[in-house]
């Protein structure tokens, strides 16, 4: 018998939401009490329950219990380096081809937030090998990962890219370290051929160095790509571009071996 999708089961993950930048996520755990800056909620009144049903708290504020999304579970890692943002890692994997099933490798780790996004998609049979030299950046990337049940389907390791690439014949190599053309050779073998090289970069400096070492290693389709974000206000009469907007977080460089 098939389970009714649109009840919250025991185990699932909820978005306790109370306006856009208010929300909670928690695991529906029986006999839990969740504790919010609008009261304490508990989970035996949301196990059961419909997705978009209101409750109340035990100060009586009405919240919606809703599903999170993948951008929500990424709100709430926690961050110890600098991380990418989501219109670069939508690019990143959108331009990668990276899918269900793709073997990805990737370095450095740091908090975990591009390692997730490529685990997202290369579910359920894919495979994401992520390198990092720091011991404590793997920890905080292990336990963001486990929030977001994607641990499964990464590899964390503790070693130096530069040292070479264990894996072969795989989909992508994905770099977020400040000396990726130092990569490029090990790259280029461990790829299949047509596999895509990216590298994310905060400077053009560095941008000028992967791509003459890119060119010379022969790598195709050599691009170069700024995103910038600018949000709208939507309001009847007033609609206009946000005053302040996401310029400049990095450039991304894609390559395929040939």
């Amino acid at each position: 018998m098939l389970k009714d999708a649109s009840i919250v089961r025991e185990g699932d993950y909820i978005l306790l939401y109370y306006s856009k930048n208010k929300k909670i996520i928690a695991k529906a755990t029986r006999d839990k009490k969740i504790h919010t800056h609008e009261g304490i909620v508990d989970c035996n009144e949301i196990i059961g329950k419909k997705y978009g049903d209101i409750i109340t708290t035990h100060l009586g504020q009405p919240l919606i219990v809703t599903r999170p999304t993948f951008l929500d579970f990424l709100t709430k890692f926690k961050r110890k380096t600098q991380v990418i943002y989501p219109k670069d890692l939508a690019l990143i994997v959108f331009l990668s081809g990276v899918g269900p099933g793709s073997i990805v490798v990737e370095a450095g780790t740091g908090s975990g937030f591009l390692t997730a996004a490529l685990a997202y998609y290369v579910r359920p049979d894919g495979r994401v090998y992520s390198y990092e030299i720091r011991r404590d950046f793997l920890e905080i990337a292990r336990k963001n990962l486990s929030l977001c049940g994607l641990l499964p389907y990464v590899d964390l390791k503790h070693k130096d890219i530069v040292d070479g690439i264990d894996e072969k014949n795989v989909d992508a190599v994905i770099l977020d370290m400040p000396n990726p053309w130092d990569v490029v050779p090990h790259a280029k073998e461990a790829l299949k051929d047509g596999g895509v090289f990216v590298s994310f970069l905060p400077t053009i400096n560095q941008v000028e160095k992967i791509v003459e070492k890119l060119i010379h290693e022969n790598f195709l389709d050599v691009l170069t790509i700024e995103t910038l974000l600018r949000k709208i206000k939507v309001k009847k009469g007033e609609t206009r571009p946000e005053t302040f907007m996401i310029g400049h977080t990095g450039y991304i460089v894609f390559a395929r071996k040939p």
